[in-house]
């Protein structure tokens, strides 16, 4: 059974053309993104892909979570951290499937209080939520 959200926060709205060889953009125009397929799926790779865009989101929305989750340990996530994401496409019986992979570098932080911190913020975070089940999804701590 899907969560429903209490109240919408905000509302991010992008329109897409062309698909994989197209463009997206976002209603404010901050985001305005040529899309190519990548090399390696059959396209020139001159330009970004769905699955970079996944990439950065996820990592930012997490480190987003992880700086929310230290907020209320009173905790500090270091200046430098940094999270690495890698994302596959590949296909799957109903067509094609994704897997994230993300490599969090914590540098200087007591590792079981990292793997707290970061077990936490994938409870809390909400590409964390919205995946849970349906694609695999590592967390690793450098």
């Amino acid at each position: 059974m899907p969560t429903t959200l209490d109240k919408v926060i905000y509302t991010a709205r992008a329109t897409t053309t062309g698909g994989r060889e197209g463009s997206s953009r976002s209603d404010d125009g901050l985001l305005d993104v040529k899309l190519s397929p990548p090399k390696a799926m059959g396209g020139a790779g001159t330009a970004t892909n769905p699955e970079q865009l996944f990439a950065a989101g996820y990592s930012a929305c997490f480190m987003g979570a992880m700086k929310h989750v230290a907020g209320l340990k009173k905790i500090a996530v270091p200046a430098e951290a940094t999270i690495s994401a890698e994302v596959d496409i590949g296909p799957i019986p109903q067509g094609f499937g994704i897997a994230v992979r993300m490599t969090i570098s914590l540098p200087g932080m007591d590792r079981a209080v990292a793997q707290d911190l970061v077990d936490t913020a994938h409870q809390v975070c909400p590409y964390s939520n919205a995946t849970r089940g349906n694609i695999p999804v590592t967390l690793t701590i450098a």
